[in-house]
């Protein structure tokens, strides 16, 4: 009796699991037919993490375990391998993957979805590595908060006026939304910590925001923008437009227009840059780095590879001729779930379809029950009905069920209880006190005419009886 083997699946590889890669898997599984296809995605973090909800984490009002969705729970019924996809073979229709332990290996695919998503864009700025934060990272959201309380800790212990001024001086570069709303938050956190820390006040604290434009939020408009930069100088925030940081070495920051300060904090928000492994696909870039891609999120040039979100460059049919879709959540989602559409259309013999959506506005907190917003492109908020807004849209756009739920409790617990003000700064070196308590003890030292150790009891004994 001769027997058949059974054809392979095909592949669908996704390489990265953020807001592209989950939303579009997502989508692809909740279509697909049973043995149709395997879907495998691959990404170095094994959760995606929800970038708009970043500065709220570092101001304390999300728990940041919260504004993260894990993948294998997520995705039940796809593949997920925790690694790098360092090379692609389009040729073999191959991938190599370097996962998080053992030896690299390759894996093939019939589509490929490149949704790698973007990093911190940076400049040659003397310091800017050894001192700043970023705000790209729920790591670096965390890290954030923690470093701000540790440094009011610092300011209320040290009797150093000197000390004292540096640690209480805030800056964060970048005036677009994440430098905003990092601000607001950030500014809202250290008020409520000030209740619990003697001796010093809000006057005591420096906060400045640095924006190399001419105006901050530029997504929302003159008006608002305005209005925002109003806000923020009421509150006691320093705003300097047309200015850009010239160094921070050791803490020095120095602007573009003269003015210098010792700061214990620099936070750098200026925009973000396509992932650097683009590098080894083999793909068509844009003049940004950006992943040359049509209407129907196809890569130019490829039938059966395709991308969308940050790291691509998507032509924005519904502002016109030449435009192309800014880098936000709201475009990511909706390409995602085109993009899954499309990838299983092609599957099936079908032709995929042009991605299509006009703006429906943008959003922005600047700390509790502050916000500007902008809706469906002609309604402007303000104030507490925007900050609303913000939280209801967000909150309803969290990817599972999950962590909706979760994400509104802590939002209704901090209501309830008030901000938790605690930092754990130690959490960036967790091994430091158990490393400091498996070091071997120093020699004790020995009495030079009887060779006991003189800090021993028996030392002690001898010494006297002698």
């Amino acid at each position: 009796m001769s027997t058949t083997e059974a054809p392979a699946r095909p592949r669908i590889l996704v390489v990265g699991g953020g807001c592209v890669g989950l939303y579009s898997t997502l989508r692809i599984l909740k279509k697909l037919r049973r043995g149709e296809a395997t879907v495998t995605v691959v990404d170095p973090r094994s959760y995606m993490t929800y970038l708009p909800f970043l500065p709220e984490a570092a101001g304390g009002n999300i728990a940041a375990r919260n504004l993260v969705a894990p993948l294998r729970p997520a995705l039940k019924g796809a593949e997920v391998v925790t690694g790098h996809v360092v090379a692609v073979d389009h040729a073999r229709g191959t991938a190599t993957v370097a996962p998080a332990a053992g030896d690299a290996y390759e894996i093939g695919f019939d589509h490929l979805v490149v949704a790698t998503g973007s990093v911190s864009r940076t400049f040659p700025i003397p310091g800017l590595a050894e001192r700043a934060i970023g705000l790209k990272t729920v790591e670096e959201a965390v890290g954030l908060r923690n470093h701000v309380l540790r440094q009011l800790d610092a300011a209320a212990s040290t009797t150093d006026p000197e000390v004292r001024r540096e640690a209480l001086t805030f800056v964060f570069v970048g005036g677009g939304f994440a430098g905003v709303e990092a601000v607001g938050e950030v500014e809202d956190l250290a008020r409520d910590a000030l209740r619990h820390h003697r001796g010093i006040g809000r006057e005591d604290m420096r906060f400045v925001l640095v924006e190399a434009a001419g105006r901050i939020l530029p997504e929302m408009g003159p008006e608002l923008g305005l209005w925002t930069l109003e806000k923020l100088r009421e509150r006691g925030v320093e705003v300097h437009l047309d200015t850009s940081m010239e160094s921070c070495v050791d803490g020095l920051v120095v602007l573009g227009n003269g003015i210098e300060a010792r700061a214990g904090t620099v936070v750098w928000t200026a925009g973000v840059k396509p992932s650097p492994l683009l590098a080894g696909f083999g793909l068509p870039l844009g003049p940004r780095g950006h992943i040359d891609t049509a209407a129907t999120l196809q890569v130019r040039g490829f039938d059966n590879v395709w991308s969308a979100g940050d790291n691509a460059q998507v032509p924005d049919l519904a502002a016109g001729e030449g435009a192309w879709c800014p880098p936000n959540a709201q475009h990511a989602v909706r390409q995602a779930r085109v993009l899954g559409d499309n990838v299983l259309a092609r599957l099936r013999g079908r032709e995929p379809k042009e991605y299509r959506h006009r703006n429906l506005g943008a959003v922005a907190s600047l700390g509790v029950h502050k916000g500007v917003a902008v809706v469906f492109g002609k309604y402007r908020l303000k104030g507490r009905a925007a900050w609303w807004f913000h939280r209801l849209y967000h909150g309803a756009m969290m990817p599972t069920v999950n962590r909706k739920v979760r994400v509104f409790a802590d939002w209704t617990l901090a209501v309830l209880l008030g901000r938790e003000t605690v930092g754990l700064p130690e959490l960036a070196r967790p091994r430091d006190a158990f490393v400091e308590a498996a070091l071997p003890a120093p020699a004790a030292p020995r009495d030079e005419r009887t060779g006991d150790p003189s800090g021993t009891a028996a030392g002690r004994g001898a010494s006297v009886a002698a």
